[in-house]
């Protein structure tokens, strides 16, 4: 009889210990909360075609949108950040690895990152930003009705190149228009197309330099000097990371710089019609918490244009570069002293 009791108290302590290795195991998992609840982890993968200011406040705002509504980093969501350094190919391998790492989303951030990032994938949500034309960069079939797996936000908006080249044109004068940009970046090529459609109509003559690394960029500003009177610079992602290569051309030379965003108009551009990237990261991160949140599918969230534009005018590049500045121009821009 005392055998057996002993038997039978060995069998419980055993049966104990089982259960609490058990119970142990459960608790260790990633996606459980102190309280044991089960708190699904997010994981977003970041591709970006390159740094640079207008790119960098996109990205923060998009993280910033997702805070707000209820998606911190290192709480329930981890941002994978991986920059491909303005390099084509380096945009596909990032795509490649974050589906092979089975992310729950990509944001894309600009035309090339988005498009390799759509090759790579018809399944992962994919949200893009700064891309100039998502229909013609094969995106998506419209803006009303984008494809499966992407949506995201444009920062073309229809009247922001127009008013930075009448600006241009109408009140600095400039009859012959340099542009440097990268022939390879498909948003690039739309942009000089519609440059050449606002300024030719108005007697105004465009000289093309065209680059394939940001090393060539200051090599393209000194062929303009003495065949253009300005340079007006798109959101070209090659050349924007470059921007300081263009502007002491322009500064020493006292040719006028005007740019496509205005970011690079505060760093020593003379004017740019534009809105604040980082605004448009957060629009973009909106849309990404409806999508996480499993309220819509991105087929179900039409591509979105940026807030209302601006013209801003920057007095001290204005004085470096030679242009006056005439303070009716107040009427309808701004003046920054930068």
């Amino acid at each position: 009889m005392k055998k057996s009791l002993k038997t039978l108290s060995l069998l419980m302590a055993a049966g104990m210990l089982v259960l609490s290795g058990c119970g142990e195991e459960k608790s260790s998992g990633s996606g459980s909360s102190s309280g044991g609840d089960e708190k699904k982890q997010y994981t977003i993968g970041i591709t970006q075609f390159v740094e640079h200011p207008s790119l960098d406040a996109a990205t923060e705002g998009f993280k910033k949108a997702l805070e707000d509504e209820g998606f911190k980093e290192g709480d329930n969501v981890k941002f994978d950040f991986q920059n491909a350094q303005a390099d084509m190919n380096n945009t596909q391998s990032i795509a490649n690895n974050f589906v092979g790492d089975k992310v729950d989303m990509i944001f894309a951030n600009a035309t090339p990152s988005a498009v390799s990032a759509l090759n790579a994938t018809k399944d992962i949500p994919i949200l893009f930003t700064s891309v100039t034309d998502p229909v013609g960069a094969g995106l998506v079939e419209s803006f009303d009705q984008p494809g499966d797996n992407i949506t995201g936000t444009t920062d073309n908006h229809p009247e922001g190149t127009s008013k930075t080249i009448d600006f241009m044109i109408d009140e600095a004068g400039v009859k012959n228009i340099g542009i440097i940009y990268n022939s390879g970046e498909q948003n690039s090529e739309v942009q000089v197309k519609q440059v050449k459609e606002l300024a030719e109509p108005k007697g105004a003559k465009i000289v093309e330099a065209s680059v394939s690394t940001s090393a060539e960029v200051k090599q393209a500003a000194d062929s303009l000097v003495g065949r253009v009177d300005a340079i007006y610079i798109p959101t070209d992602n090659t050349v924007v990371s470059a921007l300081e290569s263009v502007i002491s051309v322009a500064d020493s030379k006292k040719i006028p710089l005007f740019v496509g965003e205005l970011d690079s108009m505060k760093r020593g551009a003379i004017a740019a019609s534009g809105f604040n990237y980082f605004d448009l990261g957060y629009q973009t991160g909106k849309m990404a918490a409806e999508i996480l949140k499993g309220n819509k599918k991105p087929s179900e969230i039409p591509v979105e244009l940026p807030g209302s534009l601006k013209l801003v005018i920057n007095k001290k590049a204005a004085e470096a570069q030679g242009l006056e500045v005439k303070e009716e121009w107040a009427d309808f821009a701004e003046f920054h002293e930068e």
